[in-house]
């Protein structure tokens, strides 16, 4: 079970072109079904993932979710106030991978 947790979270890392929100400031006392049934006001969520941090045996306070179309993912990046538990989430859209490694090489020119 755990393997499939581990490829389901790295399917939406390394998401391409894919709506795919990135959520940090996770609360420990929130479970994934909490996070997917938050976003599920904004559109069809077609994955969700948090990872757990096997030594302690709670998730690391951030995950990924993926929503059905571009425009679900922008309504939730538009709403200011993420919150579950008490807590503020910090959600952000998942940059591709491509395109960050091409942002690191540019700023690296830079210098």
């Amino acid at each position: 079970m755990a393997a499939s947790v581990v490829r389901s979270a790295m399917a939406l890392r390394t998401s391409v072109g894919r709506p795919v929100a990135f959520v940090r400031k996770i609360p420990w006392t929130a479970a994934s079904s909490e996070l997917r049934e938050h976003f599920a006001q904004f559109g069809h969520i077609r994955r969700c993932s948090v990872p757990f941090d096997k030594e302690t045996g709670f998730h690391r306070g951030l995950g990924w979710i993926q929503f059905s179309s571009e425009e679900e993912l922008r309504n939730a990046i538009q709403q200011e106030n993420h919150i579950i538990d008490g807590v503020k989430l910090h959600v952000q859209a998942q940059r591709p991978k491509k395109l960050l490694r091409d942002q690191i090489s540019d700023e690296e020119k830079d210098f």
